[in-house]
């Protein structure tokens, strides 16, 4: 356990040091950009453009990458992620803000596509439908090889430009109130409609395969033969013989698909200008905004790295062969 938390701990850092050094080589100065608008807009020279970007975003590009390194770093281990240069915030309380709506989107719509693929890739193997096998390779065919952000324009342009059933964008209308409260809450969900549909339309045929490939697994074990044999009731042989053991890999890989899917969250929130972690991040990247980048792929860093080191222990505590080792 302790080797494995070390580990993890390793990950986090290798990750952060190669995260940090990649976005601050990226091309295009923050202070450039904002300092040749300031010039064009009031007329300056470049110069004094320039001082006067570098004090409205806080940021002097000129301090060494080593002391810039050190300073971000030292940020991470006392908490403090730095302000955000385009909305003059701490990151700190923007992640904040950011977290709750990711995790909502990202947890409904991986918790619906896990159990319907769960139920049918169990009901595809023990029935052997080929009418159903068919239309599921199909499925994945078309849906597997299309990325989710066009699946996100369709459902925009389908359910929200054409249709209008749907918001286009935001976590909410301005027209409630926030708070624990019925209105509040189901227009929460009305906004947050299309990108979990995007999700489960791109995610759900996977898990059908793969509980279906795991289902005919172990259909063909010895166990399975011999309950039938027994005479056991279907509905026992599905429950506690097939469904048990055939489930027990997905559990895992349900964690890993967490971290993995809120990390690549930035192009559905981006679409839908939902306020999740994917949206800021898009916004830092397309402004240069180097502390909230930062901030933001160390969240999800950290989300991915918790939730494998999580798949791991949750599969030692399902599988009593592994307890020990």
């Amino acid at each position: 356990m302790v080797k494995k938390l070390l580990m993890s701990l390793f990950t986090v850092f290798a990750a952060l040091v190669i995260m940090f050094f990649i976005i601050q080589s990226m091309p295009g100065d923050p202070v450039d950009l904002m300092a040749t608008t300031i010039q064009k807009q009031q007329n300056l020279q470049y110069d004094i453009a320039y001082i006067r970007a570098k004090a409205i975003l806080n940021y002097d590009p000129d301090i060494p990458m080593g002391q810039r390194f050190l300073n971000y770093i030292t940020g991470i281990v006392t908490g403090n992620l730095g302000t955000s240069m385009t909305y003059q915030r701490d990151v700190i309380s923007i992640v904040g803000g950011a977290l709750p709506w990711t995790f909502l989107i990202v947890s409904i719509s991986l918790l619906l596509s896990f159990a319907v693929g769960v139920l049918l890739g169990i009901y595809i193997a023990w029935t052997r439908s080929r009418i159903l096998n068919s239309v599921l390779i199909g499925y994945q065919s078309i849906f597997g090889a299309i990325p989710n952000y066009v699946i996100g324009y369709l459902m925009l342009f389908l359910f929200s430009v054409t249709l209008a059933w749907f918001p286009s964008r935001g976590a909410y209308s301005t027209s409630v109130t926030p708070g624990f409260n019925g209105e509040f809450i189901l227009d929460v969900l009305h906004h947050a409609f299309l990108p979990v549909l995007t999700y489960f339309v791109t995610t759900v045929a996977g898990w059908i395969m793969s509980m279906k490939a795991n289902s005919l697994s172990v259909l063909g074990e010895d166990y399975i033969t011999y309950a039938q044999v027994r005479g056991l009731p279907k509905r026992r042989i599905l429950i506690t013989y097939l469904s048990k053991n055939a489930l027990l890999p997905l559990i895992t890989s349900l964690a890993v698909s967490f971290g993995l899917l809120f990390g690549g969250s930035p192009l559905i929130e981006g679409m839908f200008l939902y306020p999740g972690v994917g949206y800021y991040l898009s916004r830092a990247i397309a402004a240069r905004d180097y502390p909230l980048m930062q901030g933001m792929f160390f969240i999800i860093i950290i989300m991915v790295v918790i939730s494998s080191f999580a798949a791991e222990l949750l599969y030692k505590y399902l599988n009593p062969h592994l307890r020990d080792s």
